[in-house]
C-alpha cells in the first residue's frame, strides 16, 4: 500500500479516538451536553462503591426495591455473581458481602435457594438454572 494512504489512515484513527475520549469526558462534566444515551448508561452509578478492603460493591439501601432490581439487573456485578454459578455458599456469601440494600438481598437469597432446589432435584439443567438466576425479577 502507498505510504500517504496508510499515514491518513493512522491520523483518522487518532483524531477518532481524540474526538471519542473528549465528547466522552465532556458529556461527564457537563450536564447540559450528555444525550439521553450516556444518562441511561450512567442512570445506577450512583450506587456502585467500593467497601473497605477495595472491592466493588452496589448499594442501594436508599433506594425502592424496583430501582434496586433494576441497579442489580445493569450492574458488572451481577456478571460476576453469575460466574460463581454452580457454587450456591459462594454465590451466597457474594451477595452477603457485596450487596447492600435488605429488600435485594432477600430477593436474590431467596432466588438462589430455589434454583439450587430445582437444579439439586434435577427439576433444571445448567442452562435452565442460570437462566433463572439471570433473569430475577
Amino acid at each position: 500500500m502507498d505510504k500517504s494512504f496508510m499515514v491518513f489512515i493512522a491520523v483518522g484513527i487518532g483524531f477518532f479516538y481524540v474526538v471519542t475520549t473528549y465528547v466522552g469526558d465532556i458529556q461527564k462534566e457537563d450536564e447540559k451536553y450528555q444525550n439521553s444515551t450516556y444518562v441511561d448508561e450512567h442512570k445506577y452509578d450512583q450506587y456502585y462503591t467500593e467497601d473497605s478492603i477495595g472491592q466493588k460493591i452496589i448499594d442501594v439501601t436508599m433506594a425502592d426495591p424496583q430501582t434496586q432490581l433494576e441497579a442489580w439487573n445493569r450492574s458488572k456485578l451481577k456478571n460476576e455473581f453469575l460466574e460463581l454459578f454452580p457454587d450456591f455458599d459462594t454465590m451466597k456469601a457474594f451477595i452477603k458481602n457485596r450487596v447492600r440494600g435488605e429488600k435485594l438481598i432477600a430477593k436474590l437469597t431467596g432466588k438462589i435457594n430455589e434454583v439450587e432446589d430445582k437444579f439439586f432435584s434435577g427439576a433444571i439443567d445448567a442452562e435452565g438454572a442460570k437462566r433463572a438466576l439471570e433473569n430475577i425479577k
